[in-house]
């Protein structure tokens, strides 16, 4: 059973700093890839940062050079975490993990996502 927990939203002024966690307790299976995104009320899920397996990198534009992706793995479980820097309003939304994992019973690829984590950004 692949589990993804999510940690580390608050509030917090602009300009300030928060850093968020994610847990995927994966057993035996594989992660692949790896990324955050955000949803913010009435608005769609977007993508903020992913990070694949080999650690190549993507930020949307409207992070780039302010939010950092970064990711460790033990034996049976995958950590990935997103270091906010420069936080405006603007970034005040639900912030979500998503893994990509290969499950070895189902022999099957398989999404999951954590249960969400808020991040308000307000002075």
């Amino acid at each position: 059973q692949v589990q993804v927990v999510e940690s580390g939203g608050g509030l917090v002024e602009p300009g300030g700093s928060l850093r968020l966690s994610c847990t995927v307790s994966r057993g035996s299976n594989s992660v692949y890839d790896m990324a955050w995104y955000r949803q913010a009320p009435g608005e769609q899920r977007d993508m903020v940062a992913s990070i694949t397996s080999g650690g190549t990198q993507k930020y949307a534009d409207f992070v780039k050079g302010r939010f950092t992706i970064s990711g460790d793995n033990t034996h049976n479980t995958n950590s990935l975490y997103l270091q906010m820097n420069s936080l405006k309003p603007g970034d005040t939304a639900v912030y979500y993990c998503y893994a990509q994992v290969w499950d070895y019973t189902l022999a099957a690829m398989n999404d999951y996502w954590g249960q969400g984590t808020q991040v308000t950004v307000s002075s």
